[in-house]
């Protein structure tokens, strides 16, 4: 075959990209005919240029054929054919992009359900701590919070544990951080745009209600299951009313949307940060691990370390470009 693209050709904006399918080794580019059918990998962010997926593809030390490149909001995507390397996760870390396999992705073109961890992944915050920081036990409360998205204290025992340093909080404290509750960044665009492909999202916390109701009319969400703080007199009992919502109780929880809104599983995508989302990653069609501890990293299929939760919404919008 004639070439008919060199490097130099390409933009350094990868999403302009032109004559994809491509393969491309090092600074030599040969244009394709190419299916790549519904499998592959997909690279993206918003360091993602020409010269990063070069030094990328140099380390990784073999070529890659290149389907297609896109853009959502600021962040580059590009799919790429094949298997995706062992190694390819740990280059992806050293240039500063994500990366996220693609083989039996939920397809946007059904019906889906994404069910999401509320603190440190839909809100910034902890927010069990927020509120102990104000009452005055931030330090007491925090290191418990770390051990347990750690996985090294049982989550029922310290969440039962961090609720009773509380006892006497007012509840004008907790009012305060609902009415200022800090949005992880790209949590309306990816609700917005789910919510157009007819996807429902539900938000199954260790958190609290409190807080939990607040998004859920603020968003239109499906449902919403957390830990319910007992009130007694406009201040905390330092209790929590009825079942502990933990790693066991997230995952049924999953299940039991996704079968009442008749949504098979191969369709539902879990989100979360800490080792309480494990087994709802792990029964989830899709389980994302979101700026996680080392131990959800491991053990998640896939994770986001460096994009906001736009970039789950780049990892699910490459069901669209395999689809055709």
């Amino acid at each position: 075959m004639a070439y008919t693209l060199t490097y130099n050709d390409l933009s350094e904006n990868v999403q302009d990209w032109q004559g994809l399918p491509l393969s491309l080794s090092g600074c030599e580019v040969m244009p394709l005919d190419y299916n790549a059918g519904k499998t592959g990998w997909i690279l993206y962010g918003k360091n993602l240029t020409k010269t990063v997926l070069s030094a990328f593809q140099t380390q990784l030390g073999m070529p890659m054929v290149i389907v297609s490149s896109w853009k959502i909001k600021n962040l580059p995507i590009i799919r790429i054919a094949g298997s995706m390397p062992k190694k390819a996760c740990h280059i992806a870390e050293q240039v500063g992009i994500d990366i996220a396999s693609i083989d039996q992705l939920p397809s946007l073109r059904s019906a889906g359900l994404l069910v999401m961890d509320m603190d440190s992944t839909a809100l910034t915050i902890e927010c069990i701590d927020e509120i102990a920081k104000q009452f005055g036990v931030g330090d007491q409360v925090s290191k418990v919070t770390e051990q347990a998205m750690r996985g090294e204290i049982d989550f029922s025992t310290s969440l039962r544990k961090r609720v009773a340093s509380l006892a006497g909080a007012d509840i004008a404290i907790l009012e305060d951080i609902r009415q200022n509750l800090p949005l992880t960044p790209g949590l309306s665009f990816l609700i917005k745009q789910l919510q157009q492909y007819n996807w429902q999202i539900a938000i199954v916390s260790g958190g609290f209600t409190y807080f939990a109701d607040h998004l859920k009319n603020t968003f239109n969400l499906s449902e919403v299951h957390a830990n319910q703080l007992v009130i007694n007199k406009g201040k905390l009992s330092g209790r929590v009313k009825g079942q502990i919502v933990d790693a066991k109780y997230k995952a049924k929880a999953l299940q039991t949307i996704a079968s009442n809104l008749e949504i098979p599983m191969s369709q539902t995508v879990a989100i979360g940060d800490g080792a309480n989302d494990l087994k709802m990653l792990k029964v989830a069609g899709l389980g994302v691990a979101y700026r996680a501890k080392p131990k959800v990293v491991e053990k998640a299929k896939t994770a986001i370390k460096f994009a906001n939760l736009t970039g789950l919404y780049c990892i699910l919008s490459a069901s669209l470009d395999s689809e055709g």
